[in-house]
């Protein structure tokens, strides 16, 4: 079974070879239209049928809903009363003045799990390139879902172009990151506002990439760094077959196999243990599909990996 159930992406195909090309540019209802974001959640309420037989009697579920989509009738989820519904619309037309006049671009929008789960990516006007080869380039994404298992947020990310490896930017304190909770109303000026969509904000993300890049390890550092990644223990002695193959994959991109690793910027440095891990995460982890991969890349166990990469190798530079 898949988990995409629509996309669309403007410029070049996305590392997870998934959806619909655009051309750039586009207005937002085109996005919404080819994205398949172009419907609406509706509500009703929970009742039940009490009795045996067929006929029994229909009773009220007080305090929950059922939430279903506008076109197909397709239950999404049941919740409380008091959730709060984010729209695909919505996700979307958060971008519309950062568009116009901002310098933002979108180039991915879509639904996973057949609307339970929806995101639009936006390309910023900041990047960085490091020792002059390796360019960096800073996105903003904004995802919801109505099943539970995800507050609304917008979180910068950074895209190394080499690679197309994707990396949240969380900075600490919260920065770079803001979570909305679905019993609270969804407010994308205040979200904006409390993001700073500053230069200010990328700066602080390019100097800790610029001092990871400067940051050689030796070799006892690289694996202790990657057992820290992956909550390992210092011996050798794994039983557990799956994360020392991760283990292995892992000072593999490193060591030379992973895309860029020989750059300057790269190779034998902090930036590149982030890489490693994060080039593993988004193209080599086993998963179902490469859309189950994507979801786990930015929403679920693979995003948690790529945070603790960044973690520890920031604790490196410190």
């Amino acid at each position: 079974m898949h988990l995409v159930q629509s996309m669309a992406y403007a410029s070049a195909t996305p590392w997870h070879g998934i959806g619909t090309s655009l051309s750039p540019h586009q207005p937002i209802e085109v996005w919404a239209r080819e994205a398949g974001m172009d419907w609406r959640i509706e509500s009703s309420n929970v009742c039940f049928v009490a009795g045996t037989s067929r006929l029994g009697a229909l009773h009220p579920f007080p305090g929950q809903k059922v939430l279903y989509r506008s076109d197909t009738k397709a239950p999404l989820s049941v919740v409380s009363d008091r959730y709060q519904v984010v729209q695909p619309a919505e996700i979307l037309e958060f971008y519309r003045d950062l568009i116009e006049a901002g310098g933002f671009e979108l180039e991915t929008a879509g639904v996973l799990k057949e609307g339970r789960k929806f995101w639009a990516l936006a390309r910023t006007d900041q990047s960085v390139t490091l020792k002059r080869r390796d360019r960096v380039e800073g996105y903003l994404l904004l995802a919801t879902a109505c099943d539970g298992t995800l507050a609304t947020t917008a979180q910068f990310t950074s895209v190394r172009v080499v690679c197309h490896n994707t990396l949240a930017l969380a900075l600490g304190r919260g920065q770079g990151a803001v979570k909305v909770p679905h019993r609270s109303q969804f407010d994308p000026d205040r979200v904006k506002i409390e993001l700073g969509l500053a230069v200010s904000t990328w700066d602080d993300c390019t100097d800790r990439i610029k001092a990871l890049a400067d940051c050689h390890v030796r070799p006892k550092a690289v694996e202790a760094y990657f057992r820290q990644v992956l909550k390992l223990p210092a011996s050798n002695g794994n039983r557990n077959a799956r994360p020392a193959r991760a283990l292995k994959a892992m000072h593999e991109l490193f060591d030379g196999r992973g895309m860029g690793s020989d750059l300057a910027s790269a190779d034998g440095t902090a930036w590149g243990l982030v890489n490693s891990v994060t080039e593993f995460v988004d193209h080599h982890r086993r998963a179902r599909s490469h859309d189950h991969r994507l979801d786990a890349a930015w929403f679920g166990q693979g995003a948690s990996l790529k945070q603790r990469a960044w973690d520890e190798a920031l604790k490196l530079v410190a």
